[in-house]
């Protein structure tokens, strides 16, 4: 096993490993989870591993969630299909910086994403380091932030072009959590900035404090909000990786973001990802 730092700030290429020898592995599984830690992404190529192997290798780390709107294979519960064809409309929701899932109570711990079949230029993915983002914000932003939470909202996402019925239907069966804006990570105890693209406003901005005027609370908020989702975009807390067909990423999704490049032309882009349940945020 080799392990080939991919930047600074976030990703690692692992070499020399079978994903479907870390199934029954214990030693070979704490190694690839410890460099997770380590490196918030990790990458293999050539895992030419059956569906059967992707969902037994994920649900390692934990039981593996289906997602409400997008579609999940009917023999392997846990694997999402995030299936692209030159047939169907484009669909954007895919296209912005996010953590996945934070409009869950217990957004996923991580995730397993293998590529099935991708074009053969264009449609990477993105990764961002949310640790090095709070660590480098300013002090007074830092002090600003400190007790902050803010709500996440599935219906304002995924629900937004659904008829208002079934929009509504969404938003009862998964209300918008409420997480705090630096969430402390459970196994190493690091803050991370914890907004994205599913978040849409901070829940206890409106104090004394804050607030003397409208205008302190309404633009002020937003423009804070924007500003911390925006720490994302930065270069140097990135990695981009290009997939090709049986390439794996595994990610933790407790303090990282990601962006799915959709610079591709009309063509088909097949990627199986079994989500494993988190744990509530503090």
């Amino acid at each position: 096993m080799k392990v080939e730092q991919l930047t600074c700030n976030i990703g690692a290429e692992i070499v020399g490993v079978n994903l479907a020898d870390a199934i029954h592995d214990d030693g070979l599984f704490a190694e690839i989870r410890a460099q997770l830690l380590k490196h918030r992404v990790v990458f293999l190529r050539d895992q030419d591993i059956s569906r059967a192997e992707h969902v037994a290798f994920a649900r390692r780390f934990g039981e593996l969630e289906d997602h409400p709107v997008a579609g999940s294979d009917p023999d392997h519960p846990g694997l999402v299909r995030i299936y692209k064809n030159p047939d169907q409309p484009i669909d954007r929701y895919e296209n912005a910086w996010h953590t996945d899932a934070t409009w869950r109570e217990a957004p996923p711990m991580g995730c397993v994403l293998r590529c099935v079949e991708c074009p053969p230029v264009g449609g990477d993915t993105m990764w961002a380091n949310m640790v090095v983002a709070y660590e480098r914000l300013p002090d007074d932003v830092k002090a600003k932030i400190a007790d902050l939470r803010a709500r996440h909202s599935i219906e304002a996402s995924f629900g937004a072009a659904m008829p208002i019925d079934k929009r509504l239907a969404l938003k009862a069966m998964y209300p918008d959590p409420e997480h705090p804006v630096v969430r402390t990570h459970p196994e190493t105890g690091e803050k991370v900035l914890f907004v994205n693209a599913f978040t849409t406003h901070f829940s206890n901005y409106h104090t004394a404090g804050r607030v003397r005027f409208g205008q302190d609370a309404n633009p002020g908020a937003g423009e804070l909000l924007r500003y911390l989702i925006s720490q994302a975009y930065i270069p140097e807390y990135q990695v981009r990786w290009r997939w090709k067909p049986n390439s794996i990423a595994i990610w933790d999704n407790r303090s990282t973001q990601h962006y799915a490049v959709m610079d591709y032309p009309p063509c088909h882009r097949k990627m199986d990802r079994a989500g494993i349940i988190g744990d509530k945020t503090y």
